[in-house]
């Protein structure tokens, strides 16, 4: 059996970074990593050059059962100190849109980062590691226990394991089994940052496959201006993917198609060009297969001129609000991250440690805590392991 002051299962963003943290404040630490290698997700994020953080990230670009509960984590580390380390080992990197920050060369650059930040002779790292069993003995220690018999065991116990997206990188949902063997309750975890489906009269939207266009996306009280894509199974592209964490089945999904358009654009247009078709208009304004379609489904083939005011505001009142009704998602195959998880009236906002049951900590994508698209789930990455770190630090002084 092999002792440490802490062991963190998962080697991912989370896990990696509180590795690091902890064995600089000079804990020993055990890292077990399911998989092959550390960092996979971190490997594929971005298109390969890692969405590290975003300038803008705040409490405002999280869902959660508690919208507060982020609120200390993100305060005590900033993007402006993750985006000191990167400097630090002289990462280069740029803004894209929004706020998002990548790295100039390859997403493997911040993974070899995060494992340079672990002391080697504090941090121990084991990949390809099963586990069978967790257990708390009578002291409060922890014991886990891997398939092939190989035993650690500390005082403290920190999962970090994420949640089941992407499940071909090895996601499960082997946190949230953990977190109820030990009481904690787990809110219902669900597919996010996701494709939505579309089914019935809607799925002739298909034929659209491969067209994008920017958009003003709604679901629930949330609503993002970016870019949509139409997909041979419904619809992607950012705006939509930010608005799947918030829809329900049964919803609605509302869609913009013309964001800056004048409200009376179209009764404008009859004035000014009455020979002009609704099509054509679409046209000027949209990619020309989009544009085709909305105007077969509004069914106004005739000159502007020949069209009544009413049916043209009724037109204009259409493509400001969209509905689309999706049957569903593409699932954790293709969500980016899982919302939901593991309940954060568990946990302490400053700690991550479960308040029922001392030494147990979680953090990352485990908990109950989603971020926006373009760099936040990376963040609270960050500043959820770095509060679990300085709370172990301060633990076993």
């Amino acid at each position: 059996m092999e002792t440490s002051d802490v062991i963190i299962l998962g080697a991912g963003a989370a896990g990696l970074f509180c590795a690091g943290r902890a064995g600089q404040r000079g804990l020993k630490v055990v890292l077990l990593e399911k998989t092959d290698a550390p960092g996979k997700k971190i490997l594929i994020s971005g298109g390969g050059r890692c969405n590290f953080t975003n300038l803008g990230a705040g409490p405002g670009n999280y869902l959660s059962a508690n919208p507060h509960f982020a609120k200390s984590t993100l305060a005590r580390y900033t993007p402006a100190d993750f985006i000191a380390l990167v400097e630090k080992h002289r990462i280069v990197w740029h803004e894209k849109t929004l706020g998002q920050l990548f790295c100039d060369g390859s997403a493997k650059q911040i993974v070899a980062m995060l494992l340079a930040e672990c002391p080697s002779e504090q941090v121990a790292l084991t990949c390809g590691v099963e586990v069978a069993s967790v257990a708390r003995g009578e002291d409060g220690s922890f014991t886990v226990t891997a398939n092939d018999g190989r035993q650690w065991q500390a005082p403290a116990l920190v999962i970090a394991t994420g949640g089941p997206s992407i499940p071909k990188m090895g996601a499960s949902d082997f946190a949230y089994r953990l977190a109820r063997q030990f009481g904690l309750k787990v809110v219902e975890p669900r597919p996010a940052l996701v494709p939505l489906t579309l089914g019935g009269e809607e799925a002739l939207f298909r034929e659209l496959s491969g067209v994008a266009a920017p958009v003003l996306a709604r679901a629930g009280k949330a609503q993002f201006a970016e870019a949509a894509l139409f997909t041979h199974k419904g619809l992607s592209g950012p705006a939509i993917l930010q608005v799947s964490s918030y829809w329900r089945h049964g919803e609605a999904v509302g869609i913009t198609f013309l964001p800056d358009a004048a409200t009376d654009w179209l009764i404008d247009a009859k004035r000014d060009r009455p020979r002009a078709q609704l099509r054509t208009l679409l046209r000027e304004r949209l990619p020309d297969r989009l544009a085709d379609a909305l105007a077969e489904r509004l069914g106004l083939e005739r000159a502007l001129g020949n069209l009544a005011d009413k049916e043209l505001r009724e037109a204009q009142v259409r493509l400001a609000d969209w509905r689309f009704h999706p049957n569903g998602t593409e699932g954790y195959a293709k969500a980016e991250v899982t919302a939901g998880g593991i309940a954060t009236a568990e946990l302490s906002s400053r700690t991550m440690e479960a308040t029922k049951v001392p030494g147990l900590y979680a953090i990352g994508e485990a908990v109950d805590v989603t971020g926006w698209l373009g760099g936040y789930n990376f963040q609270w990455a960050w500043a959820s392991g770095h509060a679990c770190a300085e709370a172990l630090a301060e633990a076993s002084t």
